[in-house]
């Protein structure tokens, strides 16, 4: 499914605050995930398919899946009780970013350079793999830590001049199943993994190390489980880190 509408978003500006990097102590993370966005609606009879890939990589500890429902088949006799204008706002970005005249679904993008066909598995584990063999040293770590008060997040310095990034905060659904009315899938019932309820830009890398705090009190009235943080060049550009954050009762398949 194609639609014509290409628009640039804009990234959510938020105030935080900045503190002393080296308080995380220990060892660096491990080689980040590979993280794979797919673009769905619950008002698309092809995207059934593609979810249902995406629920088998929650199952795979190097890939962060996200499944980022879409607003733009609500005309279709559903509207899409997952779905939001943010979601849609980043994949228009993407298709502005990579040159294409028009968004689809089911759209998977891997680690923010490699279009595929949602429900083209064979294509979607290649893009994988590629991208877990090209992880080099332009990487940056990526730290998370909860408190009692705050989201801590802290990200390390580029080991050679780096392009500036944005680092990106999603909020998280561990599972959400919807029985659907009416469209194309009118009569199934879906459980959607992995669902992302919001996303907004937190703040800006630029090849130093960064740390920033976010007061619990922003994510309040944002029902997650879990809380994954990307930073990618110029927005909506490679991939350079990714972490998650699961809350205790987050209970991965």
């Amino acid at each position: 499914m194609t639609s014509s509408s290409v628009v640039r978003a804009g990234l959510w500006a938020l105030v935080c605050c900045v503190w002393a990097l080296p308080s995380f102590a220990g060892p660096p993370p491990a080689r980040r995930p590979v993280v794979v966005e797919l673009f769905t609606s619950q008002g698309c009879s092809s995207c059934v398919p593609a979810d249902a890939l995406l629920t088998r990589l929650t199952r795979r500890s190097d890939v962060l899946p996200l499944s980022l429902p879409v607003t733009y088949w609500d005309m279709l006799g559903w509207k899409d009780t997952l779905a939001s204008d943010a979601n849609t706002r980043r994949q228009k970005a993407y298709a502005a970013t990579m040159g294409h005249g028009a968004v689809y679904t089911p759209q998977m993008i891997v680690d923010g350079i490699t279009d595929v066909v949602g429900s083209r598995e064979p294509q979607v584990l290649s893009a994988i793999d590629a991208r877990a063999r090209d992880a080099d040293a332009g990487d940056v770590p990526v730290f998370l830590r909860e408190t009692q008060n705050e989201l801590q997040i802290g990200i390390g310095g580029a080991e050679r001049s780096a392009a500036p990034a944005t680092v990106w905060m999603f909020h998280i659904k561990n599972a959400a199943t919807v029985a659907i009315g009416g469209g194309e899938n009118g009569g199934r019932t879906m459980t959607y993994r992995n669902v992302v309820g919001d996303l907004r830009a937190v703040g800006q890398w630029k090849g130093e190390p960064l740390a920033i705090d976010l007061p619990r009190s922003e994510m309040e009235g944002l029902p997650h489980d879990s809380v994954a943080v990307v930073v990618q060049h110029g927005g909506f550009g490679h991939i350079v880190g990714a972490a998650v954050l699961a809350h205790p009762e987050f209970a991965p398949l």
